[in-house]
């Protein structure tokens, strides 16, 4: 039976999303991302691409770069929230799926023509019924018999573009590969293979296994498969995250305690909604601070229960803070919640003390509420009362 990987991967996911959810930005540069001219891109439209504008580069350079751009904030829970429509689609083929990223999955499509027809076919499908539960968003796919090529494969024709990599096609088609798109190969690996005049995974094959066992230990006979087409990775089904987390990098450094409590509740928001979505309760609150020096600190306690509450989150983290001594201005303040499936332990600092569980049944119902209508209004239809109360940014020293 031939393998089929199927590799689906989202256009300009964060952006495309902004977009779609307000029409004012429709064809126009968007640039989403945190922290102000400090922080950096974490998804840019196909508009502003067009200027050198990528993700994972500095803010401050991309709007260098396209001044006109507009930028937006990172809506973390409302990518998740599509996102998990995308993998339903998925599942409703197989429950081989690989959620890879919040904006890309692999399928295993073996065996799946007898049920849905040919995989090119049933890519078709996929893509029409994704852009129909979206809202409008495209995605692009990939299909090879091999899994790292079926990702390549998603990258050849974008956006809303379908490419398949045949069996009988690989060979010529990993003759020309630049060497920079086989996955493991780094910017120094890449360097060295550069001084070998390896250009294309072609080229790797003029020396033995051997020889790249030698140069780069376990990445150099993984980079001497790939170069002939060999994966043995499979798809593996979704398991639960370890942790969730969401931090700011601020575009001023900051002492100012009610303003980093702000944010620790934005961030509590966040996480607490992400988690209650996936049915998910963590024990473990962590908070993380990072000075204006780039030193990182971080703090976590214990719960006696789970929990998902935002109020919970919220007020364990400013807890941790209230215990920290703040030796200087701080640049970048986040929260996690891990512990999913941890036990009790001794806590560490008291946390929710004088809390009975009546007060997390009442936050409980809350979110509940809360969830129900930002699902059915959308997220800005109602918003909680601490967010207004978050002090102004610091300012700008002149």
């Amino acid at each position: 039976m031939q393998k089929w990987f199927m590799h689906v991967d989202m256009d300009a996911f964060y952006a495309s999303i902004e977009q779609k959810d307000h029409p004012e930005l429709r064809g126009k540069p968007v640039i989403v991302g945190g922290g102000g001219p400090r922080g950096v891109v974490s998804a840019a439209s196909y508009e502003v691409r067009k200027f050198g504008v990528h993700s994972a580069m500095p803010i401050a350079q991309a709007l260098q770069l396209c001044p006109h751009a507009i930028l937006v904030p990172v809506r973390m829970a409302r990518y998740a929230e599509i996102s998990r429509t995308v993998v339903d689609v998925l599942r409703s083929y197989s429950p081989r799926v690989e959620k890879a990223s919040v904006d890309e999955a692999y399928l295993d499509a073996t065996g799946l023509e007898r049920l849905f027809g040919p995989v090119e076919d049933m890519a078709r499908r996929i893509k029409r019924e994704v852009k129909e539960v979206t809202g409008g968003l495209t995605c692009s796919i990939g299909l090879a018999p091999v899994k790292f090529l079926a990702k390549i494969a998603s990258d050849l024709n974008k956006p809303d573009g379908l490419s398949i990599l045949p069996p009988d096609k690989l060979s010529a088609f990993l003759q020309s590969l630049p060497v920079e798109q086989i996955p493991g190969v780094g910017k120094t690996m890449a360097r060295e293979l550069q001084n070998l005049a390896i250009r294309t995974a072609g080229d790797v094959l003029r020396y033995p296994k051997m020889f790249w066992e030698r140069r780069f230990g376990k990445a150099g006979i993984i980079l001497y498969e790939r170069a002939q087409g060999i994966d043995p990775r499979e798809v593996e089904p979704y398991t639960p995250p370890k942790s969730e987390s969401a931090e700011t990098t601020f575009e001023v450094d900051t002492r100012d305690v009610g303003f980093l409590k702000g944010w620790l509740f934005r961030h509590a928001d966040r996480i607490g909604r992400t988690l209650r979505k996936q049915r998910l309760q963590g024990r473990v609150i962590t908070l993380k601070i990072k000075y204006a020096d780039f030193r990182i600190i971080t703090r976590r306690v214990t719960l006696d229960a789970p929990t998902n509450a935002t109020e919970s989150i919220y007020e364990t983290a400013c807890n941790l803070l209230d215990h920290m001594r703040l030796e200087e201005k701080i640049r970048l303040i986040g929260v996690g919640v891990s512990g999913f499936d941890s036990s009790p332990h001794q806590l560490l600092l008291p946390t929710l003390g004088k809390d009975s569980r009546a007060t997390e049944e009442r936050r409980i119902k809350l979110d509940k509420v809360m969830d129900e209508l930002q699902d059915k209004f959308g997220q800005t239809s109602v918003v909680r009362g601490r967010l207004f109360q978050q002090v102004a940014p610091p300012k700008k020293r002149t």
